[in-house]
């Protein structure tokens, strides 16, 4: 047991600090080349925040725990919007930008949507299926440089605009070894997660689905916790929900994506409750955000009280 809980503390802080070495020193290397703050925005921050839930979920699928590879995309979703949005929404209520409410929420929506279709009536998602939803994740980063530069700064620029400032200062060979570093650390990172909680799923007797959902999924999502909770606190609203909304999109677009072209990934072990509380929690946010374009704290405790709801579901049925 204290084998297992090493490996997941290990495996959680190799990936936190992991993503948060690849993005430093990717943003150092990339300003050197002249890329710009928005490209770097859209691409290597928005992906860093995903990066641990991409990691586990392919190292998972490559073991043949399916369970584990969607349940952690799935549950990393559900406590995006139930737990971090909620919470930080408590800490003090979210301002929604009118560009999120326009285009990322619809997005988000309509994705979510189409991965709980093919997850119920296909089961899984194949290496076609797994394709499509990586070709969406090309096109919403290409729509999305194209609104920013048609629109001026906006969201990504604004939030990676002091990482930016900060890498500058790296050297490339220091730059370079944070990327090598935070890639490295993130594999075995991913490793550690993935073997401790198939360990922990047969030690206690619960399903990989069930680790996947919940202590994976919030292992994972440590990243965007920190962010959102941060922003929240500091009063930067925008970039506590453009975080969770993007991350969701990279989780699935991106994930489910890469995952399943590398090996297909069944569903088996994600029941309808599953799919039903990760539909819940995404259709609410339409009317929460619309309503004065804020979450306010009742909001957010009615997601917080959802997650605690589920959680106490998944353990009393494990």
């Amino acid at each position: 047991m204290l084998t297992i809980l090493l490996q997941l503390a290990g495996g959680t802080a190799f990936l936190y600090y992991g993503a948060d070495f690849l993005v430093k020193g990717g943003v150092s290397i990339a300003t050197r080349f002249g890329v710009s703050a928005l490209v770097i925005g859209l691409t290597l921050v928005a992906f860093a925040t995903s990066a641990p839930e991409l990691v586990v979920s392919v190292q998972a699928a490559l073991a043949g725990s399916s369970d584990i590879s969607i349940g952690n995309v799935i549950g990393s979703n559900i406590c995006n919007i139930a737990l971090i949005l909620g919470l930080s929404a408590v800490i003090a209520p979210l301002s929604v930008h009118s560009k999120v409410l326009r285009f990322d929420l619809p997005v988000m929506t309509a994705v979510t949507l189409a991965m709980a279709a093919i997850g119920l009536l296909l089961g899984g998602f194949n290496r076609l299926t797994g394709a499509v939803f990586f070709a969406g994740l090309l096109a919403y980063i290409a729509w999305n440089i194209r609104l920013e530069k048609r629109d001026g700064s906006g969201d990504a620029e604004t939030e990676i605009r002091e990482e930016v400032e900060n890498s500058r200062k790296y050297p490339l060979w220091l730059a370079a070894a944070f990327v090598i570093g935070g890639a490295a650390a993130l594999v075995l990172g991913g490793k550690f997660i993935v073997d401790g909680a198939v360990g922990l799923g047969r030690m206690a007797h619960l399903s990989e689905a069930v680790i996947g959902l919940t202590i994976v999924a919030v292992g994972t999502s440590l990243p965007e916790l920190a962010t959102s909770l941060v922003a929240a606190a500091r009063g930067e609203q925008d970039i506590a929900v453009g975080n969770v909304v993007g991350s969701n999109l990279f989780n699935m677009l991106g994930i489910m994506g890469i995952a399943p072209m590398i090996r297909p990934v069944s569903a088996a072990g994600i029941t309808p409750v599953d799919w039903g509380m990760l539909l819940v929690s995404t259709l609410l946010l339409v009317p929460f955000m619309h309503t004065g374009r804020k979450v306010v704290r009742r909001e957010g405790a009615v997601l917080l009280a959802l997650y605690c709801a589920y959680i106490a579901f998944l353990a009393v049925n494990a």
